[in-house]
């Protein structure tokens, strides 16, 4: 079983999740540990599964991607968040989904070039028999994301 984690490992997950391409050496003098004492923490907290990866943020509107909605599905009867994945999924315009509980079956972040094509995206998603319905928020520009920790 994973440990509590401490200051410092808070200190640690806050630098690299500010540069994760932010060296061993770097973190090691803002907190006061030698590089190899961070790179044990860092293994160990991978490890744990506290950190999960890596990734690099890319701004979706160099992509293309100019236009983002949050998308409520209804869905009838018994549909199982698997079915509601495998609805999803292999659109590639939604960015993440939850099951949440209430009136709507699952949340979608879904990202489009335009509203045209979130249009489009819409109906694909409704040609699955099992969605009732969708209600649509366009988001207009935000404010911030506040990511974990």
């Amino acid at each position: 079983m994973a440990g509590a984690l401490d200051d410092i490992d808070r200190q640690i997950i806050a630098l690299l999740r500010d540069d994760a391409r932010r060296s061993f050496q770097d973190i090691g003098s803002r907190v006061s540990l030698s590089a190899p004492a961070v790179k044990r923490r860092v293994d160990r907290l991978r490890r744990d599964g506290v950190i999960r990866g890596f990734t690099t943020l890319v701004d979706p509107a160099r992509f293309g991607w100019h236009a983002m909605a949050i998308v409520e599905l209804e869905t009838e009867g018994r549909f199982a968040a698997a079915d509601i994945n495998a609805a999803v999924a292999g659109h590639p315009e939604v960015a993440a989904a939850y099951t949440v509980a209430g009136q709507a079956s699952a949340i979608l972040v879904v990202r489009a070039e335009d509203t045209a094509h979130l249009e489009q995206v819409l109906e694909r998603l409704r040609e699955t028999p099992a969605i009732i319905r969708t209600r649509t928020a366009v988001v207009l520009s935000t404010l911030f994301e506040r990511p974990v920790a």
